[in-house]
């Protein structure tokens, strides 16, 4: 009860941080995308400031988990490894497996004189 309580109270927080950048940083800015002309830019973006930096900072999480992601490869399919082998003994641990079938004899048949 009072791990909910205080995660509500630090998301609270967050959120009234949130808005009042949102409110002190209203001004339009225009970013220019465009490296090679500067006095006519092809891609240009005019939005409020605190738009610019909350897609900057959620581009940034998306890239950053991203790339930890990848990284964590390695680890990932050593415990897939892991967990095959482990379920693999668990079997071998269960029982002895049922003898194979035994093949039927083989019957010859010797051709009758004639």
């Amino acid at each position: 009860m009072i791990r909910k309580i205080v995660t509500a109270l630090l998301l609270l927080f967050v959120a009234l941080v949130l808005v009042s950048f949102a409110v002190a940083n209203r001004q339009v800015v225009t970013v220019s995308l465009d490296p090679f002309d500067a006095a006519d830019p092809a891609l240009v973006l005019s939005q409020p400031l605190y738009l610019v930096i909350f897609a900057l900072l959620i581009a940034g999480a998306i890239v950053g988990g991203c790339a930890a992601w990848l990284r964590q490869r390695r680890w990932r399919s050593r415990a897939r490894r892991a967990e095959a082998e482990v379920a693999r003994l668990r079997a071998q641990l269960a029982g002895p497996a049922p003898p194979p079938p035994r093949p039927e004899p083989l019957r010859l048949m010797v051709p009758p004189a004639a």
